[in-house]
């Protein structure tokens, strides 16, 4: 059986950068490339459900052991789309064997992964190290996620077949386009997944457990300008381009992703763009806490107002879009799945490491959808670009993780939640 860094090596050859800019679903047609691969896959190891549906969404399911059907149906989810901030075509992964701890030439793109730069490297002296060739980003966000899932799943279906397996509850398995723009949890249909409880596979260190994310939206300032010769624009001239310009001087200034960390929000804006006549700025607005949350949307609605009165009603329209909340907020009920694991995690050697990502996933949108769903590390670091990395072991280590889960609830014959 393959081990799952085998399978990402393949994985991230297939080009499924999503398009932030398309309002299909999914939001770029190559993203149907890999799930068709992967409902192929699936079959081939014995899940006989396997089947992607017209919005790229891929499902699948591994049955109860007989006598455990009453056993909570866990599931696993991870993105098929890789993040639009950084090339994701023509990805050349390279492998470094017995990685020795030392500085790493990526490619001939003179970029250099460097333990200085990344400390975490240190822990990688030994290991299989997989790197990009300094030229495109590697796509274990999320691929790795996928090439665990599959892993696992493919060694719980063979056990079964050889009946030398644990026996299992449901396994359920999805994989979700568009994560990486914010969309991807969106048109999961849940009745089919048929997970009482999830994990997103979609984290960075192999010992993590995230079940607090950010609050999270996007806004966008839409400012419409006159524009006059300026010869003759006394009192009559409205320069969009200059109005962008104080909108973003009106944001707090060190409260940006640079100057943020931990549970500290911020505004950050992601572009600007104009002319006299029109311009625009775009931003994500991110905090943990709900009440500060609330807080940064109104401090911009109340931009908007300022601005319009000092330069006329319909001068500034302000578009806020929600991405995702905090679902720490609703898995307190189901703390189980965060206690579990870290069980889990440290019967294998680990301390595990509970902090709140800064960020979101799948499983923010999903445990506000009904499904609670914390995310799991996938053993990678340094993602959305050149310098992303990961390791064979890591990967094992996860793949470990998601067995042991599925072993965990299998014992709850009665239904009820595992907390012990």
């Amino acid at each position: 059986m393959k081990r799952a860094y085998e399978r990402l090596l393949e994985y991230v050859k297939i080009y499924t950068t999503s398009d932030e800019n398309s309002g299909t679903t999914p939001s770029a047609g190559r993203e149907f490339d890999l799930a068709r691969i992967l409902v192929e896959e699936m079959t081939a190891i014995g899940i006989r459900d396997a089947h992607v549906d017209d919005l790229c969404y891929v499902y699948g399911t591994i049955p109860a052991s007989p006598g455990y059907e009453k056993a909570p149906a866990v599931g696993f989810l991870a993105h098929l789309d890789t993040a639009p901030d950084f090339c994701g075509e023509q990805v050349r992964p390279q492998i470094h064997e017995q990685y020795d701890g030392g500085e790493i030439r990526l490619g001939q793109s003179g970029r250099i992964l460097s333990p200085e730069m990344f400390p975490d490297l240190k822990e990688r002296i030994g290991q299989t190290l997989i790197t990009t060739d300094g030229t495109t980003l590697l796509g274990a966000d999320d691929k790795a996620g996928i090439a665990e899932i599959m892993t696992a799943a493919e060694r719980i279906l063979s056990a079964d077949r050889e009946g030398s397996g644990r026996p299992h509850g449901k396994i359920c398995i999805a994989f979700t386009p568009d994560e990486e723009i914010g969309s991807g949890a969106a048109d999961l249909d849940l009745e089919k997944f048929g997970a009482r409880y999830a994990y997103t596979v979609d984290g960075d260190r192999e010992e993590q457990i995230v079940y607090e994310t950010f609050n999270a939206c996007e806004a966008k300032f839409e400012i419409h300008g006159v524009n006059i010769h300026p010869g003759d624009a006394k009192n009559r001239m409205v320069n969009a381009g200059l109005i962008a310009a104080r909108i973003v001087s009106m944001l707090p200034p060190y409260e940006t992703p640079s100057c943020t960390e931990k549970y500290e929000g911020f505004y950050h804006v992601t572009s600007i763009e104009g002319t006299v006549e029109k311009a625009a700025v775009s931003m994500i607005v991110r905090d943990h806490s709900s009440a500060l949350f609330e807080a940064r949307m109104q401090t911009l609605r109340h931009m908007e107002k300022m601005l319009n009165e000092a330069y006329g009603e319909g001068t500034v329209r302000l578009t806020i879009r929600q991405q995702y909340r905090n679902m720490a907020e609703k898995l307190q009920d189901c703390m189980h799945l965060i206690e579990n694991v870290k069980e889990i995690i440290r019967g294998m050697g680990k301390e595990p490491d509970v902090s709140p990502v800064r960020g979101g996933t799948d499983g923010a949108q999903l445990t506000f959808r009904g499904l609670p769903c914390p995310n799991l590390g996938t053993g990678g670091s340094a993602f959305h670009g050149p310098y992303e990395h990961i390791s064979a072991e890591a990967m094992d280590f996860v793949v470990g993780v998601i067995m042991r889960i599925v072993e965990k609830y299998a014992d709850a014959q009665d239904g009820h939640d595992r907390t012990d």
